[in-house]
């Protein structure tokens, strides 16, 4: 006799388990139903920003509603994480992923999150190369002459970067490592100081982004390689570092991510709409302007992007024992 009631009860039992989950995905199916912000850790103006406006614009447009571009600018990029880290999983807060977070991991010591556990990988965006700069009065036109260059000088070979711990460090401390040379690291504080004492031959080797092109045109500097494993359509003349160091690889990349437990519809949407975004004529030329080649990836294959740059770049900051400023 009692048995009906026993199933009515565990009937109940599991529509109550299930009812937290019913506005989760109800939540997603709708979802965007309000403004979402995009964190940027870097300040307005550059490639992070300007990244960041395009696929945030795409977004409005296809879905409706406005991803506002929230920028939060300061150690490494750690500030704006962090902000993402402790903010709900509702796929309203996301985040402008970079390789600055891959080095922060090992980097920093103390860092009140775990980006790879804390930050779920929606949808890449883009890959830049770096450009191998010298000045001109450096007597060597190849990577292969640069390398017997520092080593029949050691220490005696300045390379300027935009800091400790920058894309443009860590790509120096990489050729260091790999092709046994000793370059004497000198960080700046801006970008514009470190290209005036390059052109200026205060320092001998610079890794910079392709904003320089006019500088290599001019003759002011020269470029060697650039950093990626395939050439840069900006300088389709210009070699790879891998070309004569095999296996070398390092450039800037961008991507979107979003706090831990952010319902997979909404990250599958987001993955999808940018991506689309990607396979767009207009977005593609606007990237490739800025020297970027699209990456269209799944949330999946964008984390294992994610894990192999933190295990790459952490194997250098030992190997160098680089600490933070």
């Amino acid at each position: 006799m009692k048995l009906p009631h026993r199933r009515k009860f565990l009937h109940l039992a599991v529509s109550a388990a299930t009812l937290p989950m019913v506005p989760r995905f109800a939540q997603a199916q709708g979802y965007p139903t309000r403004p979402v912000r995009i964190i940027v850790g870097f300040p307005p103006g550059g490639a992070p920003d300007i990244f960041a406006r395009l696929i945030g614009q795409w977004l409005s447009d296809r879905l409706g509603q406005p991803f506002v571009i929230d920028n939060r600018p300061g150690a490494a990029s750690n500030i704006g994480t962090e902000a993402v880290v402790k903010a709900p999983a509702d796929g309203y807060t996301l985040l402008e992923v970079s390789g600055a977070n891959a080095v922060s991991a090992t980097l920093y010591d103390k860092l009140n999150f775990n980006f790879i556990r804390d930050i779920a990988p929606v949808a890449s965006i883009a890959r830049l190369p770096l450009i191998m700069l010298v000045h001109p009065s450096v007597p060597v036109k190849t990577v292969s002459e640069f390398i017997a260059y520092a080593k029949a000088n050691p220490g005696k070979v300045s390379m300027a970067s935009s800091g400790i711990g920058t894309s443009l460090h860590m790509t120096g401390e990489l050729i260091k490592m790999m092709a046994g040379v000793n370059l004497v690291h000198v960080p700046y504080r801006g970008g514009t100081a470190m290209l005036t004492d390059l052109i200026g031959g205060q320092v001998q080797v610079l890794f910079v982004g392709p904003e320089i092109i006019e500088h290599i045109r001019s003759g002011k500097v020269r470029a060697l390689a650039v950093t990626t494993a395939t050439r840069s359509e900006l300088l389709p003349d210009t070699p790879t570092v891998s070309d004569f160091l095999p296996g070398f690889d390092a450039s800037i990349w961008f991507g979107i991510g979003a706090p831990k437990d952010t319902p997979t519809n909404i990250v599958d949407k987001l993955n999808k709409e940018i991506n689309a975004a990607l396979a767009d004529p207009k977005i593609t030329a606007r990237l490739a302007d800025l020297g970027g080649t699209v990456l269209p990836l799944s949330p999946a294959d964008f984390g294992k992007v994610i894990s192999d740059e933190t295990e790459k770049w952490g194997k250098v900051i030992r190997a160098a024992n680089i600490k933070p400023e």
